[in-house]
């Protein structure tokens, strides 16, 4: 007989809130469990590897509407290579955004009067960000 979890059993064994596993199931991310006679969820082992994956996922950075796809995906024994580049290529352009954040916070500091009154780069740069010298987010 294969063993069955309540929800609450699920969520420590997966270390994630009871409410994130209801939100996946309402979502469809997660197949409806069993009842039992007086109406508790009862989750399979499948359930566990599913919610594994979705976590993984999720930690990795994908999106619901990428998690989707690759569980389609891996129902169907197909390759995800594709979601993986489209996700990666977001990545990039991530931490692209973020080097010029960085770059651009690093300017404005090192262009500081180094706590001179009336005189501090940060707060003119905040305030027009015409005097910013990268696209960072804008």
């Amino acid at each position: 007989m294969p063993t069955l979890f309540s929800i609450g059993a699920l969520s420590n064994a997966a270390g994630c809130k009871v409410e994130t596993i209801r939100y996946y199931e309402k979502i469809g991310l997660m197949p409806e469990p069993a009842r039992s006679e007086g109406g508790q969820r009862r989750y399979h082992q499948r359930h566990r590897e599913r919610l594994a994956f979705i976590r993984h996922s999720r930690e990795l950075g994908f999106t619901l509407e990428d998690i989707r796809e690759l569980l389609t995906m891996s129902e169907q024994h197909g390759c995800a290579d594709d979601i993986a580049r489209r996700h990666l290529e977001t990545v990039e352009q991530r931490i692209r955004s973020l080097s010029a954040l960085r770059d651009e916070l690093g300017r404005m500091i090192n262009e500081c009067e180094q706590g001179r009154p009336g005189e501090c780069r940060v707060i003119e740069v905040l305030s027009d960000h015409r005097k910013c010298t990268t696209e960072h987010g804008h």
